[in-house]
């Protein structure tokens, strides 16, 4: 593969389907992933996705796709070298990423943004690890745990109230807080069934008294002259969460100066040092953050896309889905607020086999709003299906405008012949951000 130092900043970009096509392999095709391969299209790249599931999102408009259980490292290592991709693009975190390592090593492909960046994040413990112990960047305490008994004392040692997540899961699953010793059971079997793989190991993470959180959407990109991968941010994002789940999110969050800069201290630091030195380590990376006053304390990376970073479809130049593929690719990024914005999940009600959504007019009828409406082929309760975003000139007006606009979506199964025509659903309130215990980190 061609190193981007040797194209001088200007790397070539063969069309999709000849022979010298430029190739990205989609690991996930959820809605994040459908959005990249969108941007990665409009550039002239050939789409590959893959997921466990057939029809997921992305691969409804990649080129090709494959289904395969990718925790399997035969199976990815089979795919990637069936497509010969010039990218690897990890879009989940349940991963063989032993199959990245090896295929990394061999120069088969590149893996976005490096496969020690996917290995580590992939783990709560591995990244908590580089960021505490290696980097000394705030944390909340923390201990690991693998048996009852350790989550006992790792109780003790943290203090109440805290949090016990698996070390390997998203978007809040196997996620809860617990108040008192009583409730560590509960959370334990919890956590052990929430996680994205069998791995009866946890976190137990003491409670941060934060004003609030933020995603600052971090993005290494390689300047050309400067002949090195520099990092650039965007204006931080806000979200609300319910169960570790993210909610809404506006952009811009207020915050102090001093806040924001130590938030970019934090987020350049582990971002940087999940690359490798030269060129590897592009990419968008999502650095949740929680602020207190002007002191800012590491929560989590994702080294992609995050789900909170969705707002940024109406509130940027370049939603965070084309800044990942122009900085996978080498080229330019501006990663410029235009407008305050905010997004509003659509979530599933109950189980359903073809999901299907009625008042669509009736949501985009408010102003300034659009609507993503992911394709997933199945839905039930709490799965998010779909997205509300809305522009203003403030971000209060953003968030009261993107929640209506969801509020007003109906999610039915359209196999159901009564849920035809079903009655509209009430607007979803805008709700402040909570005092930390009702608002537990993810």
């Amino acid at each position: 593969m061609t190193n981007l130092s040797d194209t001088g900043g200007n790397p070539r970009i063969g069309t999709a389907l000849t022979s010298g096509a430029t190739k990205a392999l989609m690991l996930g095709s959820g809605e994040l992933g459908k959005e990249v391969v969108i941007a990665f299209q409009r550039l002239g790249v050939e789409t590959i996705a893959v997921d466990r599931y057939a029809n997921a999102p992305a691969m409804q408009v990649a080129h090709r796709s494959h289904v395969i259980d990718m925790t399997d490292a035969a199976e990815v290592r089979r795919v990637i070298e069936a497509e010969k991709p010039d990218f690897v693009v990890p879009e989940i975190e349940a991963l063989a990423t032993e199959a990245l390592v090896a295929v990394d090593e061999e120069g088969l492909a590149e893996v976005i943004p490096t496969a020690r960046a996917v290995a580590l994040t992939m783990n709560r413990e591995g990244i908590r690890k580089l960021a505490a112990e290696e980097l000394g960047l705030p944390c909340s305490p923390y201990a690991f745990a693998s048996s009852l008994d350790e989550v006992r004392a790792a109780s003790r040692e943290v203090g109440f109230p805290c949090v016990i997540k698996p070390v390997m899961s998203s978007s809040g699953k196997g996620q809860s807080v617990v108040r008192s010793i009583e409730e560590l059971d509960g959370a334990w079997q919890y956590a052990v069934e929430g996680g994205r793989v069998r791995n009866e190991r946890v976190i137990v993470e003491g409670f941060v008294d934060f004003d609030y959180e933020i995603t600052l959407l971090t993005v290494r990109v390689y300047d050309a002259e400067r002949g090195k991968v520099v990092t650039r941010f965007c204006e931080p994002i806000g979200h609300r969460q319910s169960d570790g789940d993210y909610v809404e999110s506006w952009q811009p969050q207020a915050m102090s100066q001093a806040a924001y800069d130590a938030a970019t201290s934090v987020a350049g630091r582990i971002t940087t040092a999940l690359g490798d030195g030269g060129t590897g380590g592009r990419g968008v990376f999502g650095v949740e953050l929680f602020v207190k006053g002007d002191d800012v304390y590491f929560s989590e990376v994702s080294p992609r896309p995050h789900d909170t970073g969705l707002v940024t479809l109406g509130s940027q130049r370049l939603s965070e889905f084309e800044l990942h593929a122009r900085a996978i690719l080498g080229l330019p990024v501006d990663t410029s607020l235009m407008s305050p914005a905010a997004s509003a999940v659509i979530y599933g009600t109950k189980d359903s086999s073809s999901v299907a959504f009625d008042s669509v007019s009736r949501a985009l009828d408010v102003p300034e709003s659009d609507l993503r409406l992911f394709g997933k082929p199945e839905g039930y309760a709490k799965r998010r299906l779909g997205v509300a975003v809305a522009t203003a000139d403030t971000v209060e007006v953003a968030r009261a405008n993107a929640a209506e606009a969801a509020g007003r979506v109906v999610v039915v199964d359209s196999a159901d012949p009564f849920q035809q025509g079903a009655p509209e659903t009430t607007a979803v309130p805008i709700q402040r951000p909570q005092p930390p215990l009702d608002d537990p980190s993810t």
